[in-house]
């Protein structure tokens, strides 16, 4: 279920998650310091708050959000951003490259190159994400069931021993 923040009224999380959707996506889009361009009516912390309130429940969904690159972040900003997203309990994230739908919308800063989405998808990794799905192409409902089942399918991989 994807979700937008409510505009920060947390009865209408709680109504949501009370439904008991097998997947929570909530989207954080982009970086703190390009919040008031890109997401004006949006709060980047209520976002987090989002995640943070659904992976705490006792029986939590799946935690998933996403993120655009490519409207002049830097890449220690987006590290930063999947640091904090992992903090929230979040399982999934997904990292597309942000592509101008029309003239009145904001232009595209940078392309990124498929082995830099590569490398985001690493760092997701190291940083303790169950899964990263991260493209040029890639949406937050990009090959969704397969997001799911891989992340399954790891959590039962048996851990090595140090």
């Amino acid at each position: 279920m994807l979700i937008p923040d409510f505009d920060g009224n947390f009865d209408a999380l709680e109504t949501v998650l009370t439904a008991g959707p097998d997947v929570l996506n909530h989207n954080v889009e982009t970086v703190p310091r390009l919040y008031p361009t890109v997401r004006p009516r949006a709060d980047f912390d209520r976002s987090l708050e989002i995640l943070r309130r659904a992976a705490a429940r006792p029986d939590p969904p799946i935690v998933k959000s996403g993120i655009m690159v490519g409207l002049g972040e830097t890449t220690d900003e987006i590290h930063d951003v999947m640091r904090r997203i992992v903090a929230t309990g979040c399982r999934i994230l997904t990292i597309g490259q942000y592509l101008r739908p029309s003239e009145e919308h904001l232009p595209v800063m940078r392309y990124y190159e498929p082995a830099e989405f590569d490398a985001l998808a690493d760092s997701g990794h190291e940083m303790g994400l169950a899964h990263v799905e991260s493209g040029p192409l890639v949406r937050s409902s990009y090959r969704a069931f397969d997001q799911v089942k891989k992340m399954n399918a790891a959590a039962r991989e048996p851990k090595a021993r140090s």
